[in-house]
């Protein structure tokens, strides 16, 4: 394509979404309520991933060592742990004294009553803090471990890895619909946007295509129409989402119940270039195929 041909039909394109002030504008405002609707779901989704990664590395199952293993036992039990792959992340040997140490903290200022316990009387049995690669993996694991020899007990915390991974799930099949609905939404409000501009151009277009023009050349103009509508709707979304995103997580970031938990949320710069690229993507395919849909018709004749 000649530059004065792309230049005619981006500058059509323009004056088209110009012509149709109130369509355009309403196009616009509901591009914008509904891609803010799934990037809420989006930042959502990031933030449950992120967290469970968080988590994921704290949560770890916990294998206890019975009492009499040697030291050569406790290295072929640390060896058949990590041989099971990259099911594993971390394999922590936490000894009896640092056992009792952990106890102690745990009890405070009443720490002095494990004192009885110290050197040959230590009754807590050295172990094995296993994390995983992934949570999922942890039922399957703690099965194969059990399997083990000089493993005394096991203990992991399976009704919240449950529910982390219920949460996650949950999450990433909402952002799924969502994206659905905002993609069938958007084409139907864009479709019909431009459907105003072509019938009022109709006996233009006739004329384009009496004297020889490609469907290709006339679709341009409205084509362009619907990509600046779907670009400038991504970039309003993502100043409006990325300002509330940063004054929000401000307020939830310094909450003493996340610091507690020690769990970190991301920061919208953290997220920035994926979702710009997912926003520009939506709305230039939004508007490419909102167009052509609503040029079908007076292309067929």
């Amino acid at each position: 394509m000649k530059f004065n041909s792309f230049t005619y039909l981006v500058s059509e394109g323009f004056k088209n979404v110009f012509k149709n002030k109130k369509a355009s504008m309403a196009s616009l405002v509901t591009m914008i309520c509904a891609m803010i609707m799934f990037g809420i779901f989006f930042v959502l989704g990031e933030n449950a991933n992120y967290v469970v990664e968080q988590v994921s590395s704290t949560q770890g199952i916990e294998v206890f060592i019975v009492n009499d293993a040697t030291d050569e036992q406790i290295s072929q039990l640390e060896s058949e742990i990590w041989a099971l792959g990259d099911k594993i992340a971390t394999v922590t040997f936490v000894s009896k004294q640092e056992a009792l140490e952990s106890m102690k903290e745990s009890l405070g200022s009443d720490s002095d009553l494990l004192d009885v316990y110290e050197g040959d009387n230590n009754i807590f049995p050295a172990s094995f803090v296993v994390t995983l690669s992934d949570l999922s993996y942890s039922s399957e694991v703690e099965q194969e471990i059990w399997q083990m020899d000089y493993v005394k007990n096991i203990q992991s915390s399976d009704q919240t890895i449950d529910t982390l991974i219920r949460i996650a799930n949950g999450v990433k099949i909402a952002i799924g619909v969502i994206f659905v609905f905002l993609i069938i939404i958007a084409i139907a409000i864009i479709s019909n946007t431009i459907k105003l501009s072509v019938h009022a151009r109709r006996k233009e277009i006739s004329i384009m295509k009496y004297v020889g023009a490609t469907n290709g050349f006339i679709r341009g103009p409205f084509i362009i129409e619907g990509i600046i509508i779907g670009v400038v709707s991504s970039v309003i979304t993502l100043l409006i989402l990325g300002t509330g995103y940063d004054l929000l997580i401000d307020k939830i970031g310094n909450s003493s119940v996340l610091q507690t938990m020690g769990i970190q949320l991301l920061q919208f710069s953290d997220m920035l270039q994926t979702i710009t690229i997912v926003f520009l993507a939506l709305g230039i395919g939004i508007g490419v195929i909102g167009s052509s849909i609503s040029m079908k018709k007076y292309l067929e004749v």
